[in-house]
């Protein structure tokens, strides 16, 4: 006999909500690689029970973003150099054939939000790393989500998630995100070239992976 849950949707809603709010902060550095993570400081921090918090350290720890240390104390996961280049070339198996896959199935409304942000970029002389940030994650999900594979669409949420802490932070700013191989991207997407979306995915990581190969 299954037993009963003491979840309730108004309590998974609120757990929802404070994992996406700690997630923001693993990403944009707010909780950086190494700190130790305290449940009920965060959850005081956050206005929350312990149980939300709970539940969203868990969903976070089973991901990898939190580990334990020697000590058995929970922190952030340092993303190292080797974890980046692990993850950079997996990334470089799947997210070309993504791409190819998005070239013949994304909507209409896809194609013309996507053309629609990077030319904004584009006719920005001065754009913030920030938006060029925010546009790569919108592009490779978009990718991924329109493949129509939702392990493809999965691995690639997860495997960003540590490539992007690498490149926001450990990097220091040395590099962001070029609109030039985007526009690649985006253009061969609109005209269904599945080779092209595929051959420029495929430039683009590996043009990634070689910067940071040469410069780190």
């Amino acid at each position: 006999m299954k037993e009963p849950s003491n979840s309730t949707p108004d309590n998974q809603s609120l757990a929802d909500s404070v994992f996406a709010r700690l997630l923001k902060s693993i990403l944009e550095g707010q909780l950086a690689g190494g700190t130790i993570v305290q449940e009920r400081r965060l959850a005081d921090q956050m206005g929350v029970s312990r149980s939300p918090m709970r539940d969203a350290l868990g969903r976070l720890e089973g991901q990898g973003l939190l580990v334990r240390n020697s000590r058995g104390i929970l922190t952030v996961r340092v993303v190292t150099l080797e974890d980046y280049l692990n993850c950079l070339n997996l990334r470089l198996l799947i997210e070309p054939t993504a791409a190819a896959l998005a070239a013949e199935r994304m909507s209409a409304a896809d194609l013309k939000r996507l053309d629609s942000l990077l030319s904004d970029i584009e006719n920005t002389s001065d754009v913030e790393a920030d938006v060029l940030w925010d546009f790569d994650d919108i592009l490779h999900q978009t990718i991924g989500e329109s493949s129509g594979n939702p392990f493809i669409f999965k691995t690639i949420i997860e495997m960003r998630r540590y490539t992007a802490i690498f490149e926001r932070h450990q990097l220091s700013g040395r590099g962001k995100p070029g609109s030039a191989d985007h526009r690649m991207i985006v253009n061969a997407l609109a005209v269904h070239d599945a080779a092209g979306a595929k051959e420029a995915m495929h430039r683009h990581l590996h043009e990634i992976r070689q910067k940071i190969i040469e410069n780190f």
